[in-house]
């Protein structure tokens, strides 16, 4: 055998792939711990819960001349419920505060604790109108709710076939019921096609959201009084409600 050549220097050493393998894991960490050295970290923060906040208890504002409306008290027993307040009136102060935009009623709103005892100024048949509403809290609008969850009354009318009247020369605001469904309560305790709805059970009606609100809660079977103007005659109709099904 030739004996193994040498060259000046060191030998030049191996490495297995595995070897390799390891060596690049241990740079990869290295690395790593480096960089966090000099990255800075932010430190943990818990993010406050949203506080929460008051409510008026109907089913949503729009803006409208002079202030803001609404098509219906929501829930029963419900703030503006309690208060008075019903679909088609418009809100123009509340707490001492001019409101004209939902954005500066939800900021008012927001900053009132629930359980506030608060002014509302507000228009009706354009007139001006004070009551005093108390804010109520998400979780008590949510139970409510639920509380008011029972069979519902029938009246037999749709929703999107009626017309909101004003007539401020001869004084009449109402809700006209522009269909009839045929042997519904309505039609047949005497509720015409072309009735101007003014009162249901006492409640002034001004808008059909309103007039369903009103129906739905009613107890099926009772009997609730109807006020409509028809020509040139108001008359004062008993319903007995049937049953939503």
């Amino acid at each position: 055998m030739q004996p193994q050549q040498q060259f000046g220097g060191r030998r030049r050493f191996g490495f297995s792939g595995m070897t390799w393998m390891w060596i690049a894991l241990g740079v990869f960490f290295a690395t790593g711990a480096g960089l966090s050295m000099f990255i800075k970290q932010k430190p943990y923060v818990p993010r406050a819960s949203a506080p929460s906040r008051s409510y008026f208890g109907i089913d949503g504002f729009q803006a409208v001349d002079g202030g803001l409306t609404f098509g219906a008290v929501e829930p029963a027993d419900g703030p503006a419920d309690k208060a008075g307040l019903v679909g088609g009136d418009i809100i123009t102060s509340f707490d001492g505060h001019a409101v004209r935009t939902i954005d500066e009623m939800i900021d008012l709103l927001s900053q009132t604790p629930i359980g506030t005892r608060v002014e509302v100024i507000y228009l009706r048949d354009d007139v001006t109108k004070k009551t005093q509403l108390t804010t109520e809290s998400d979780q008590g609008i949510k139970r409510l709710r639920d509380v008011g969850e029972r069979p519902a009354g029938m009246f037999g009318f749709e929703l999107d076939r009626t017309t909101r009247i004003r007539v401020p020369e001869t004084k009449t605001y109402g809700l006209r019921i522009d269909y009839v469904q045929p042997n519904g309560p309505a039609d047949l305790f005497g509720v015409r096609e072309g009735d101007i709805i003014t009162e249901f059970d006492k409640i002034p009606i001004r808008t059909s959201r309103e007039l369903l609100s009103r129906v739905q809660r009613a107890t099926p079977r009772s009997t609730v009084e109807v006020v409509v103007v028809r020509g040139d005659k108001t008359l004062k109709i008993p319903v007995t409600m049937g049953h939503a099904r």
